[in-house]
């Protein structure tokens, strides 16, 4: 795996105590600031989200991403007002959504996990008229968005279709349609590709960017699909156990992988020797023996390559392929997880630090 010796995962808010964003150019849409969840009290309570703080600029994409538990749902549940934290402030808009919710809600829009996000007995075009009317606008008013936001999910020929009797993707389609037709400013969703085939998720992400790009829409996403993220989203924010451990645009994050991965195929069978030769200079995930074949992969560094290659070579192994190995989101997530997981776990064991 890489190494992260340029990456400071501590919990720390990425701005200061006013709203200045990551990119100064952009005003910034959301603020996070020193948020506190405890459920219940004494020594009974449970802290659910660990002081966090983050920004989201106008007019992009973030993604939220983190394990079960770690804080993800809790944070957007706050940021619409669902739950009461603790303790800390959070503002979309400049306007603090438990201060003034009314103002809030009229900046943003929510999709949560699940399909359950719209009226099933409706059809297509009537929840998009009845969610437009929640907003304020005359559904009457705005029947050319709501021709424009089907035509855009490919929804045109289900306008008149109750929900109920629709794919899970086309579901999915309808909740992000009615929560566009509210022309909220600022967009949370939660977990948007959950269930979706692959042609589906494909096409929502495009539909996700498209309202970056196009419509300067700023995107909030939570979600488990790595592929979205990295497909979506300018930056990223990881949480772990109730906090930040990373917060960095998603080419940064990639970045710091400062080894390189190969996927290495030999013709032939490896014996012990020459395995054990392999693994006692290298990162080597599995021998994969095959009938005239053996695949295996390895993170090298530095001069490493040249030193596998002429390890094959003195062994006599005769290479058919040597393929680069890009570096994934999930990749870098599961790595800082589970590094912020050891350090906690080390702490435990010892009582003096």
């Amino acid at each position: 795996m890489g190494t992260y010796a340029n990456l400071d995962t501590s919990n720390k808010s990425t701005s200061g105590p006013d709203d200045v964003s990551h990119d100064t150019q952009r005003p910034t849409a959301v603020t996070v600031e020193d948020l506190r969840k405890e459920y219940g009290t004494g020594e009974d309570a449970v802290t659910a989200v660990d002081d966090v703080s983050f920004r989201v600029e106008s007019g992009t994409a973030v993604g939220l991403l983190g394990p079960n538990g770690a804080g993800k749902t809790t944070t957007i549940k706050s940021l619409l007002a669902l739950v009461v934290p603790t303790d800390g402030a959070v503002r979309v808009g400049g306007v603090d959504v438990h201060d003034e919710p009314g103002t809030a809600y009229r900046k943003m829009g929510a999709m949560l996990e699940g399909a359950r996000n719209v009226y099933w007995r409706l059809t297509v075009r009537e929840n998009l008229r009845f969610f437009s009317a929640l907003s304020g606008k005359e559904p009457n008013e705005r029947a050319k968005r709501h021709d424009d936001l089907l035509e855009q999910f490919s929804l045109s020929d289900k306008a008149d279709t109750p929900v109920r009797e629709l794919s899970r993707g086309q579901k999915q389609k309808v909740s992000l349609a009615c929560t566009m037709a509210r022309d909220a400013d600022i967009v949370f969703l939660d977990e948007p590709t959950l269930g979706l085939d692959v042609e589906s998720s494909l096409e929502l992400r495009r539909e996700l960017r498209a309202l970056v790009e196009d419509d300067g829409t700023t995107v909030l996403v939570s979600s488990h699909d790595m592929d979205t993220i990295e497909e979506v989203c300018d930056r990223v924010v990881i949480m772990n156990e109730g906090r930040v451990v990373a917060d960095d645009s998603v080419d940064n994050l990639l970045s710091v992988f400062e080894t390189q991965t190969y996927e290495v195929v030999v013709e032939g069978s490896l014996d012990d020797a020459v395995s054990d030769r392999i693994r006692s200079r290298f990162d080597v995930e599995a021998f994969d023996q095959r009938a005239n074949a053996t695949e295996f992969r390895t993170h090298v560094t530095g001069d490493g390559f040249h030193v596998l290659t002429e390890m094959l070579r003195d062994a006599e192994l005769s290479i058919k392929s040597f393929n680069t190995v890009e570096p994934d989101l999930e990749e870098v997530f599961l790595h800082l997880t589970d590094e912020v997981e050891g350090a906690d776990s080390s702490h435990e064991e010892d009582p003096n630090r």
